[in-house]
Formats: C-alpha cells, sequence, structure tokens
C-alpha cells in the first residue's frame, strides 16, 4: 500500500522539524512546502533544505511570494527586532512586531492548494498556543476555523475528501517540542530559529525565538546544538 500524503510547512526551525518528525513517524509520505517571502534573512530557507533532505521528504517546494510589498512586520522591513535578555521578559498579552500580517493564513492556503495538486487531504503545521509569541494565527479557534473554511473552498472538500490540518504542537511547551523531536531523531544541528541571525548563519540569542528555544532546551535538560553569537 502507498502511504497517505501530506504537505508539511517546513520553515527550517525547531518547531517544523519536529512537525515534519511527527508525520513521518505517524506514516506519511511529506511534501514540504517553504517560503521565499520577503523575510529579513533567507539562511533559514538553507534550514529548511538541508531539514528536508535529511529527513527524505518525496517533495520539497519553495515558494516566492513578497510580503515586504505590505510590510507591517520586523521580518519584512527594516524595523529593529526586538531583543531581550530572558524569556522571562517577554508578554503574551501583546502582539510583538515581528508578527507578519495574515502569513499562516497565506502559507495554509498555498499549502491547501499544494496539497490538492499533489492529491494530500492532510496539512501538518507547527503552530504552538504555549511557548509562543503572542501570535493570533497560532491559537486552536484559528486552525479549526480555517479548517472548516478549506473544506468549503475546494474541490477536495466538496466532493467529500475532508482535508485535515494537523496542529501536532499545539499544546506542548518548547521542552516537550524538543523531546518529542529528539525520540524522534530530528537533528536540531541542521536548524535555524533565529528572526535576527548574522551573515554566517549564527543565531543572535536575544530575539523571542532564540530565548523561547534556548528555555526550551534548557527545561528539557539538552544541548542545542546551533551557534549564537558572542553576548
Amino acid at each position: 500500500m502507498s502511504q497517505r500524503k501530506a504537505v508539511v510547512l517546513l520553515s527550517g526551525g525547531l518547531d517544523s522539524t519536529t512537525v515534519l518528525a511527527i508525520a513521518k513517524s505517524q506514516g506519511y509520505e511529506p511534501y514540504a512546502l517553504s517560503f521565499r517571502y520577503g523575510q529579513r534573512h533567507v539562511v533559514e530557507l538553507e534550514a529548511a533544505k538541508r531539514v528536508a533532505q535529511a529527513q527524505g521528504v518525496a517533495q520539497h517546494v519553495v515558494c516566492d511570494i513578497d510580503l515586504r510589498t505590505f510590510g507591517g512586520s520586523a521580518l519584512t522591513s527594516e524595523t529593529d527586532v526586538p531583543k531581550h535578555d530572558s524569556a522571562e521578559e517577554l508578554s503574551a498579552e501583546e502582539i510583538p512586531v515581528t508578527y507578519v500580517p495574515a502569513r499562516n493564513t497565506i502559507f495554509l492556503s498555498f499549502a491547501l492548494a499544494f496539497a490538492e495538486v499533489v492529491g494530500a487531504t492532510d496539512i501538518f503545521i507547527g503552530v504552538n498556543a504555549l511557548d509562543y509569541s503572542g501570535y493570533p494565527d497560532c491559537r486552536p479557534e484559528y486552525i479549526e476555523a480555517y479548517e472548516a473554511m478549506a473544506n468549503l473552498a475546494t474541490r477536495a472538500g466538496v466532493e467529500g475528501a475532508r482535508l485535515k490540518i494537523h496542529t501536532p504542537l499545539i499544546s506542548m511547551t518548547k521542552a516537550d517540542i524538543v523531546r518529542a523531536g529528539t525520540e524522534l531523531g530530528a537533528d536540531y544541528s541542521l536548524t535555524l530559529s533565529c528572526y535576527d541571525p548574522d551573515e554566517s548563519g549564527r543565531s543572535c540569542g536575544h530575539c523571542d525565538s532564540c530565548l523561547l528555544r534556548i528555555r526550551g532546551f534548557q527545561e528539557a535538560g539538552s544541548s542545542d546544538p546551533v551557534t549564537y553569537q558572542a553576548a
């Protein structure tokens, strides 16, 4: 029997790398989808390519879309990426300037189209509602609403091939994610989570994403294998 196909959104970071490993462990044949969307650095795409190759995906597609046309985020403009000394300084009460307007909606829409083309009814995305930066498009109610819409908006959906959006990390802490990926053999040395790495690809160690990642490895009792810039 052939494996069920699944589209996996792959940024090259900790979360999406873990999600890819989870999808494979559940028996899916993964089709990875990444984006060159005008982000302030593209070294994350190099990480995504490394991860896709290491985990043996059926296909890895990198889509080009230019969200710098709109800006509105520190990741798609020249606005400085906020830096902090510890994860305890982060607040989930305010949506930070690293939020990219409608990014997950845009990414999921591309994933939806890709899934229809390759004949997949499953999409995996690494959203998380616990250790995250307060993004509105990482919440369970958003995913539920999008899934409902997707099944109304596609040929596959209206013909009875129900689409499922999988969010295996939605209620996990970063430490839980590190443990899960480690158990599945995910190679985190290939990944990049930083919002503001230097030209050589070293993580800054002080942006929201770095701090949450660092805390996750510490709480998991593991050593983060990526290289960080000097403090």
